[in-house]
């Protein structure tokens, strides 16, 4: 490759050096003296021969250093988002008014505050949807009555996360549900 371009520099120099001795007349037309640039590039047949592994080699090059600079920015934690999951003290209930703790916590069990904490009835039904919003210490009070079908023995109520805002968290995937059990 710098032969290459060791050559193409040669015949540009040439080419230059031409112009100043000769005149265009004589470079175009004359036998023995300097071609132009143009005529000195399209007899090159060699510029192709390492084209497409050139190529290549600059697309795997150019990736693996892509790669690397990506895994150097997710070790800061500005980009990335934590998962968000809900813990229900108590998770089993019967079907009867009862005041749950609920504890919103990151993937590493640290307690988020400011978050709004959702509980709607699923399998079980609850009159609307109940809300709260987390603490300090990450914990929000909530207080159902759940009920159940005629012959259904046990059902369930969801716990939807909605992050504080402006934050890196998020509540993508689902979370604990809370079970309803006939006595």
């Amino acid at each position: 490759m710098l032969d290459g371009l060791r050559s193409l520099l040669l015949r540009a120099t040439r080419y230059t050096a031409g112009t100043a001795r000769h005149s265009p007349e004589a470079t175009r037309h004359s036998p023995g003296t300097t071609r132009s640039l143009g005529a000195a590039l399209r007899g090159d047949t060699r510029a192709i021969e390492g084209l497409p592994i050139r190529i290549v080699i600059a697309l795997v090059v150019g990736v693996a250093s892509l790669s690397v600079m990506l895994n150097m920015l997710s070790g800061l934690g500005g980009l990335a988002v934590t998962e968000l999951d809900a813990k229900p003290d108590p998770a089993v209930i019967e079907p009867e008014q009862t005041e749950l703790t609920i504890t919103v916590v990151e993937d590493d069990g640290s307690t988020v505050a400011d978050a709004t904490v959702i509980v709607k009835g699923e399998s079980a039904d609850i009159d609307g949807v109940v809300t709260a919003e987390t603490g300090r210490d990450g914990s929000a009070t909530v207080t159902v009555d759940p009920s159940l079908r005629s012959n259904q023995q046990e059902g369930t109520l969801s716990i939807d996360i909605k992050p504080p805002a402006g934050s890196q968290y998020a509540d993508r995937r689902g979370n604990t549900k809370i079970t309803v059990i006939r006595q």
